[in-house]
């Protein structure tokens, strides 16, 4: 079986296989305040999905895998949006720092992110690049089996 990285699957199956590891282990800190808050100032609703923060956690270490290192502030960027002004132009509106900062270090807590000296910012730890190549590996495996069986 050839290497496979997080960049040879499908990033979106990868996030939510990622996401549902963290919720399975049960170690990631959870804020209590997940169930009311928007995800940025751009948005008009929370989240309807009740596990959002793990999804975001995961997104967060899938693209610390990709481009590391990354700031908080980087972050904000990547997730932010349109913000929609009535009859007056939308313009581009940055995400909540906070939901990020907290995902961030919820993944420090679990020994998968890890601050980079020289840089600064933060960077995949050689254990949470393990562990996601493995879940990669998984899902790899799991698409070829199912590519055999439609194939057969």
């Amino acid at each position: 079986m050839p290497k496979v990285s997080v960049k040879d699957v499908n990033q979106q199956e990868f996030v939510q296989e990622l996401a549902n590891y963290l919720k399975k282990k049960g170690q990631l800190k959870v804020p209590d305040w997940v169930d009311v808050v928007k995800t940025g100032r751009f948005k008009e609703l929370s989240p309807s999905d009740e596990d959002w923060f793990y999804t975001r956690a995961a997104s967060i270490a899938r693209r610390l895998y990709i481009r590391s290192p990354t700031g908080i502030g980087a972050f904000t960027r990547v997730y932010g949006g349109r913000k929609r002004n009535g009859s007056t132009p939308a313009h581009y509106c940055k995400a909540s720092s906070s939901i990020i900062r907290k995902a961030v270090q919820g993944l420090e807590a679990l020994k998968l992110v890890e601050t980079d000296p020289e840089n600064g910012g933060r960077r995949l730890s050689p254990q949470g690049r393990r562990d996601l190549d493995r879940i990669a590996a998984q899902l790899w495996k799991r698409s070829k089996e199912v590519t055999n069986e439609m194939d057969a």
